[in-house]
């Protein structure tokens, strides 16, 4: 590294920095387009357009070995999944799901999950309190589970080891050496419920079982395949709409706003609670060949810190109100939460929409959200979000759920 590179002391994955990296983000953007993190040896990439950039040149900054900062969680974790593989590899393992995320499957799927919204909300808001975290994880836990093939008392393990998995991904330390038996209990479980005899040939693990025996991935394959597409989809939808609550909670004119025309703003509120609090803070790259970034010259076989958190807060993309909520920002959609180039989140549509059902069902049945207390903010390698976030209700004249159409009423409830 040059003596002139920017660098920074900066212990990123303190509990401090955690709490609050807003203002470290900031500071590292003022320092440069590339920051050296001396106390782990990577290169910090905290703005929107040099984070957007590398996402779209994966022949140059490269997913195999590059996405956690340690190399057991690299090799022995990660080694050959969808996540951590690049170029054909990564092409045909995730074209296995692809049918099964793509937008006409969500359209299919769209009563089931509406019904499960309207139960959910209908049962979380009848005191006139509840927890965003609870019925975030309520919604979307149902959805992924069901979706996946995986029973029901399986929950807690699997909670716990997505949770655990994206602290592996962060350097040595106590939350990593926590998280690491969490993590391996979760693959542990996966390979006992993931089996043929076991799963739902209509499920996912259903679809990826069939393109084993097609000879389009290899046995070895499905239950990892499962595995990162099962944590992904959970933690980040539900930080990232439980977010959305709070932010809409503590914000009544953006309540009012979504509730006058819910089909038009459920999904931008979404993607604006996404922009300003990336449910997953950053994540790893390996340079393939040396480069540069934004004038900072970097070697092959270094590392960069892709801060999606930082992108997300960045002035330059967003401009002077970029750490305001705002559900009508023209552009928020183009956030970096859901990464970006041939990585970029397969399962967007299945977020959007358990994100628009829960959404349009609260606005229907709520005339005002409030918080009920200090949401408590839970402290991950990668995640940001809470444990625990209290809001009060005030319902609607019309929204018993006796006043339902009777088509909805039909459908009967959905777990």
């Amino acid at each position: 590294m040059s003596a002139l590179a920017p660098s920074s002391s900066l212990r990123l994955f303190d509990d401090r920095v955690l709490a609050d990296p807003y203002p470290s983000y900031g500071a590292l953007r003022c320092t440069g387009a590339a920051v050296h993190l001396e106390e782990y040896g990577v290169w910090a990439i905290p703005r929107h357009t040099d984070v957007a950039a590398i996402l779209k040149d994966p022949d140059t900054f490269g997913s195999d070995g590059g996405i956690a900062l340690t190399a057991l969680a690299n090799q022995e974790i990660l080694g050959g999944t969808v996540l951590a593989s690049d170029g054909a590899r990564h092409i045909k393992l995730r074209r296995v799901l692809s049918k099964q995320l793509a937008p006409r499957a969500m359209k299919a799927l769209t009563s089931r999950i509406t019904a499960r919204a309207e139960r959910l909300v209908d049962q979380y808001t009848a005191s006139g309190r509840f927890d965003a975290i609870a019925l975030s994880r309520h919604m979307v836990c149902d959805t992924v589970m069901e979706l996946m093939g995986l029973p029901d008392a399986d929950r807690d393990v699997l909670l716990d080891g997505a949770a655990a998995t994206f602290d592996v991904f962060g350097p040595h330390g106590d939350r990593y050496q926590q998280a690491l038996p969490l993590a391996s209990r979760m693959v542990e479980m996966l390979h006992e419920k993931l089996i043929r005899e076991k799963v739902n040939r209509e499920s996912w693990m259903g679809a990826i079982f069939e393109a084993v025996d097609a000879g389009e991935i290899d046995e070895g394959d499905a239950v990892p395949l499962a595995s990162a597409y099962t944590a992904a989809g959970i933690d980040t939808t539900v930080l990232g709409l439980a977010d959305c609550l709070v932010q809409l909670a503590q914000h009544p004119q953006q309540w009012q706003l979504l509730r006058r025309d819910p089909d038009r703003w459920a999904t931008p509120a979404f993607h604006e609670s996404l922009r300003r609090e990336a449910p997953i803070q950053g994540f790893g790259r390996l340079l393939t060949q040396a480069t540069d970034v934004g004038g900072v010259h970097l070697d092959a076989g270094e590392q960069v810190w892709l801060l999606y958190g930082s992108a997300g807060r960045d002035p330059r993309q967003w401009g002077d109100e970029a750490d305001v909520y705002d559900i009508q920002r023209p552009d928020n959609h183009q956030h970096l939460a859901f990464g970006g180039g041939p990585h970029l989140c397969a399962g967007i549509p299945l977020a959007e929409l358990q994100a628009r059902a829960v959404l349009r069902a609260l606005a229907a049945r709520c005339s005002h959200l409030t918080l009920d207390g200090e949401p408590v903010r839970v402290l991950n390698n990668l995640l940001r979000g809470h444990s625990a976030a209290p809001i009060a209700v005030e319902l609607a004249p019309s929204s018993n759920s006796a006043d339902r159409s009777p088509e909805a009423c039909q459908q009967g409830p959905v777990t």
